[in-house]
C-alpha cells in the first residue's frame, strides 16, 4: 500500500535542545529575582503537603504494592510513609502521591501542574546524592521554566489532541532538574533532554481514574532515568525537541519557538504558578468560588435553593461535565458536584471529593438544581454564577478570576492552612510544623536530611 509521506514540517527551528541544555547547565545559582525565590519555596512546600496528603490513599498502596514485587533498594524516602525504595521510584510514589488529590499547583497558561514531576525527582535523588537545599531549589526553578517552556509553546493544539500535558512534558522538567543536581556538562544535559523527549506521557482519557496520578510520577521517574543515563553516556539526538520528527512538531500542529527562546533566564514561568484552594479541576474553580461567595453573603442553606446556573466556557463541561459521579475521584471532574458541595459545606477540599460524601443523599439532591451552560464569551479562567432561590430572588456574581489565580493568590497564611490541613493526619501537628517550616525555608537547608525525616511517617 503506498503511503503518504508529506509532513508539514518547520525544517528551520531553532536549536532548542542545546539552548535549553546550555541554559540549564550555565545558569546561575539563585539567578533570579526575590519575587521568583519566594514564588519557588511555595510551590515546593505546596507539593510537599499535596505528596503527604494522600500518602495512605488506595491509588497511592496500589502503587507501593506493586513496586514491592520489584524488591528495591531503599535509597530514598516515600513522602508521608515509612518505606523507603530506589530514588526512581521515590520520584513515581511520590509523585503520584502529590496529583492524587488534584490538589498540587497549576500554571494556568497551560494548565500543566508543574511541581509534580520536577520536585518529586529531585527530592528523591537529592535524598540519594546528598544535594543541598540551594541546589535543589536551583533544580526546580530550572526544571520547571523547562516543562512550562516547551508547555507555551504547544499549548492548546497538543492539550486538545488529548494530552495530559503536566505528563507530556513533565519528563523534560525532570530531567533538566536532575541534570542540574548531577551536575551534568552541556552536552550531556542536552542528552538528557533527548532520552526523555522519548518518554511522554499521558492522556486526558485517564482523567477521573488512578492512572492521571500517575503520569506526573511516571514524568519524575522518567526524567530521572534520563539524566543518570545520559551521565554514564547514553546518546540521544542533538535535535530530539525541535527536529521535524521530534517531540514538538510530532506532538501539535502548534510550534511557537519563541515560547521557548524568549527571554530564557529573564522571565520566569514559576512566577506565575497559583495553587488550588479547591482539590478538584483548575477550571471549576471560578465556579466553586462564585457558589461559595453567593453562600456565604446570603446565608444559603440547600433547602433555600431551587436552581444554580453555571455559565461556562466550553472547556469546563468538556473536561468536568460529569453529572452524576459515582466515586470521589469522578467527582474531582464533576462541576455538579463541585458547586453542589461548595454550597453545602462552604469549602471544596479533600474531605468534600470523599466517596460517601460525592453520593450522599442531600449532596445528590443539589447537584441534580446544579445546570451548567456553554457561553465561549466567557472565559475558561471565569464563571457566571447565579442563584434562583425558593422565595423568588435570583442572586448572581460573575467571577473574573477565582481565588488561586494569579490575580487572587492565596496568601502564605492559606497555604499552610491547606498543607497543615493534609498533613496532619498523616504526621502529626509537630511534624506537620516542622515540614511547613523547613520546605519554605529550603534553599538555607545543608541537605534533605531533616525534610524528609519531617515528611515522613
Amino acid at each position: 500500500m503506498a503511503r503518504n509521506t508529506t509532513v508539514k514540517a518547520d525544517h528551520n527551528a531553532p536549536g532548542i535542545t542545546e539552548m535549553l541544555a546550555k541554559f540549564i547547565v550555565e545558569h546561575p545559582s539563585r539567578g533570579w529575582d526575590d519575587q521568583v525565590e519566594r514564588e519557588a519555596h511555595r510551590t515546593f512546600a505546596n507539593w510537599l503537603g499535596c505528596a503527604i496528603g494522600p500518602s495512605q490513599h488506595e491509588t497511592v498502596q496500589a502503587a507501593v504494592a506493586a513496586i514491592a514485587e520489584f524488591e528495591p533498594a531503599p535509597q530514598a524516602s516515600l513522602i508521608g510513609r515509612k518505606e523507603k525504595v530506589d530514588m526512581a521510584n521515590a520520584a513515581l510514589i511520590n509523585g503520584i502521591s502529590s496529583h492524587t488529590f488534584d490538589f498540587d499547583d497549576t500554571h494556568l497558561k497551560t494548565i500543566i501542574h508543574p511541581a509534580g514531576p520536577v520536585a518529586s525527582a529531585i527530592l528523591a535523588l537529592a535524598e540519594r546524592i546528598g544535594s543541598s537545599g540551594r541546589e535543589m531549589l536551583d533544580a526546580l526553578v530550572i526544571g520547571i521554566e523547562v516543562s512550562c517552556r516547551v508547555g507555551n509553546a504547544v499549548y492548546p493544539n497538543h492539550y486538545d489532541r488529548g494530552w495530559h500535558i503536566t505528563g507530556s512534558t513533565g519528563m523534560l522538567g525532570s530531567a533538566a532538574a536532575c541534570a542540574r543536581l548531577l551536575k551534568l556538562d552541556a552536552a550531556r544535559t542536552q542528552m538528557a533532554l533527548g532520552i526523555a523527549a522519548s518518554q511522554p506521557v499521558g492522556l486526558r482519557e485517564q482523567f477521573g481514574t488512578m492512572t492521571k496520578p500517575f503520569h506526573p510520577g511516571a514524568a519524575a521517574k522518567a526524567g530521572m532515568t534520563a539524566a543518570l543515563m545520559a551521565k554514564h553516556g547514553f546518546t540521544a539526538s542533538k535535535r530530539a525537541l525541535e527536529a521535524p520528527r521530534g517531540l514538538l512538531q510530532v506532538f501539535s500542529d502548534k510550534t511557537d519557538w519563541s515560547e521557548v527562546t524568549e527571554n530564557l533566564g529573564k522571565t520566569w514561568e514559576i512566577a506565575l504558578n497559583t495553587y488550588k484552594p479547591f482539590a478538584c479541576g483548575i477550571v471549576i474553580h471560578p465556579s466553586i468560588d462564585g457558589c461559595v461567595q453567593l453562600r456565604d453573603k446570603y446565608d444559603l442553606k440547600p433547602a433555600d435553593i431551587a436552581k444554580v446556573t453555571i455559565k461556562v466556557h466550553s472547556l469546563v463541561l468538556e473536561l468536568t461535565g460529569k453529572k452524576t459521579p459515582a466515586d470521589g475521584l469522578q467527582g474531582k471532574f464533576s462541576v455538579y458536584h463541585s458547586c453542589a458541595a461548595g454550597i453545602i459545606f462552604g469549602r471544596a477540599g479533600e474531605h468534600e471529593y470523599a466517596d460517601e460524601i460525592v453520593t450522599r443523599d442531600d449532596v445528590v439532591a443539589l447537584r441534580s438544581r446544579v445546570e451548567a451552560v456553554v457561553d465561549d464569551s466567557i472565559d475558561e479562567a471565569s464563571a457566571d454564577v447565579t442563584i434562583d432561590t425558593v422565595d423568588g430572588r435570583k442572586l448572581h456574581v460573575f467571577v473574573e478570576h477565582a481565588i488561586g489565580s494569579v490575580e487572587h493568590p492565596m496568601s502564605d497564611e492559606q497555604l499552610k492552612a491547606k498543607f497543615v490541613d493534609q498533613s496532619t493526619p498523616i504526621i502529626g501537628a509537630a511534624k506537620s510544623e516542622q515540614a511547613w517550616s523547613l520546605a519554605m525555608r529550603l534553599a538555607s537547608l545543608p541537605n534533605a536530611t531533616e525534610l524528609v525525616a519531617a515528611a515522613t511517617a
